[in-house]
């Protein structure tokens, strides 16, 4: 039985569900988390030594929750990966897209990320060397028409985890980020880029997500998933009005 322990938040499809398929397959035990519960129990029970956790994580109890469940499992935890998030496309001044989106989004992308790592953080502390691995995304770099309420929370992970990684590296728990770009989940099916040719090509899938988790885990700071999506914020960077033209 291994002993490396790990917590896969939004794994009921997805980035997460293919997260925790990977995980198991290389030995890990695995606490999936997520809201569905009748999808959690099917997948806990299909992959070995694994556990389930039907949770609204942006719930008031849904840290102490997640905590109390890892400490009856395992006592100790080594990776927690905080996938779980959503998206609702709008503009700002569109009547569905102000402040009440924003706030909605920020919820489960930002607020209830940071909470559940709050929580967590003693275990993780405790089991060093262990990991944080937050899925951020190409749209947490690189920001896009409609997509404000989703890049703002993604940036907004994507800057806090870089400060974190910088604070717990004294404490032995390395802090990974991923960065996916276009894939194909039930949340975010890409129809429109899979209906045509010309655009099919550039819409990943979550298992090349998942082994970009992994290799955040081991020790990388930043992961494009897939790897040529890195592209995207060094071209906003170094050449921003080029990045801007081709992001409409």
């Amino acid at each position: 039985m291994s002993e490396r322990t790990a917590v896969v938040t939004g794994s009921s499809s997805g980035i997460g569900e293919a997260t925790a398929r990977r995980l198991t397959r290389d030995g890990w035990r695995v606490l999936v988390v997520a809201r569905r519960e009748d999808r959690l129990r099917a997948l806990s029970e299909e992959l070995p030594d694994s556990a389930y956790l039907a949770v609204d994580l942006t719930a008031e109890d849904a840290p102490a929750r997640v905590r109390t469940r890892v400490e009856e499992l395992w006592g100790r935890l080594d990776l927690l990966v905080n996938n779980a998030g959503m998206s609702q496309r709008a503009a700002f001044g569109d009547p569905d897209g102000g402040f009440a989106n924003v706030q909605r989004v920020m919820e489960i992308n930002f607020d209830a990320v940071l909470r559940l790592t709050e929580a967590l953080l003693p275990v993780l502390r405790a089991s060093a060397p262990s990991s944080i691995v937050n899925v951020s995304s190409i749209a947490g770099r690189v920001g896009r028409a409609r997509m404000g309420a989703y890049s703002a929370s993604k940036f907004a992970l994507a800057g806090w985890s870089e400060c974190l990684r910088m604070e717990e590296k004294r404490n032995g728990v390395h802090v990974g980020l991923v960065l996916p770009g276009f894939v194909s989940t039930e949340g975010f099916p890409q129809k429109e880029l899979r209906a045509k040719a010309a655009t099919r090509w550039i819409v990943s899938t979550p298992d090349k997500v998942a082994d970009a988790i992994v290799r955040a885990d081991g020790g990388k700071a930043e992961v494009a998933a897939p790897r040529p999506w890195g592209f995207i914020p060094r071209l906003r960077y170094g050449l921003p009005g080029v990045a801007r033209r081709l992001s409409g």
